[in-house]
């Protein structure tokens, strides 16, 4: 395709037969824009990406969408829509077809299907070296909202007292779903059933009652708690966060030191973004990739 040629493009819901290919464009793209900065790959290899992908456009509540280009695949968008606040991403392009308008057409694409749905705010999270992504999300009227560090490695601290970390059950999704709401202002209950049936949900407790949650240590999962003790108990509880790491907000100081303090390393700086609802949250807390 011709650097002077602006491509006809088409954005269409997608399918799990194209997972193969949008999995493959992700890799080589979070793979191109993260090497040029001295930063790893969000994928270890195109297999993941290709995975996750496959789950996401079978998944019932998401809205994904593909671009196409003189009919061939070139980019796509994923929506979460299992709250009242939709998460955005991952939103990939094919680096050989980048700076064409395709990131603000498939943005636009999420952005009016949550718009006609009626979610209450719209957030996603993007790498802080891109100021490419920045300056679309920005435009698109996306306001920063935290600056977080993604960090990896095994804390050095292992349990914290007058706390006790176990398995999350069916029968805790009310009481994380009530915490995040005196939190966040919401709840990410649409999330917590599926980390429960994956084993990946934990919860800490003090005194007999729920007082922090994780659906995952890891890149996609988001953690709240009452306190910063509650959310350090959650961390330490982990042999290591899964994908690039745990996104921990770097304004939330004494839980950013002690993270550093017990030997975890900040792998890349990244930025939450919102639209619509946002509150400001009145506890400790770890979005995920998506918010």
């Amino acid at each position: 395709m011709s650097p002077l040629t602006e491509p006809k493009v088409h954005i269409r819901t997608a399918t799990p037969e194209d997972a193969k290919v949008c999995g493959q464009i992700c890799y080589d793209a979070f793979s191109t824009i993260n090497q040029k900065h001295g930063f790893p790959s969000d994928f270890p290899n195109p297999e993941v990406a290709i995975g996750m992908f496959s789950m996401l456009f079978s998944a019932p509540l998401f809205y994904c969408v593909v671009a196409e280009a003189d009919g061939r695949i070139v980019g796509s968008n994923c929506l979460d829509e299992r709250s009242i606040i939709a998460g955005v991403g991952p939103i990939t392009i094919d680096p050989g077809v980048q700076n064409r308008g395709l990131g603000r057409r498939l943005m636009q694409a999420v952005m009016d299907r949550a718009k006609q749905r009626g979610a209450a705010g719209i957030r996603l999270v993007q790498a802080g070296f891109h100021s490419r992504s920045l300056s679309l999300y920005a435009s698109l009227g996306f306001d920063v909202r935290e600056h977080l560090a993604c960090m990896q490695g095994r804390t050095q601290q292992r349990d914290v007292t007058g706390c006790s970390l176990r398995v999350a059950q069916p029968e805790d999704v009310a009481a994380c779903a009530a915490l995040s709401l005196r939190v966040h202002g919401f709840d990410r209950s649409g999330e917590l059933p599926h980390a429960i049936n994956e084993g990946t949900a934990m919860v800490v407790e003090r005194e007999g009652r729920i007082t922090g949650y994780a659906s995952d240590l890891a890149f996609f999962g988001h953690s709240t708690a009452e306190t910063n003790v509650d959310m350090q108990a959650l961390i330490a509880s982990a042999e290591s966060f899964g994908g690039p790491g745990i996104l921990v907000p770097t304004r939330n100081s004494a839980l950013f030191r002690w993270c550093l303090e017990n030997g975890l390393r900040v792998v890349q700086p990244m930025t939450l973004m919102s639209m619509g609802l946002y509150n400001e949250p009145a506890g400790a807390w770890l979005p995920s990739i998506l918010y």
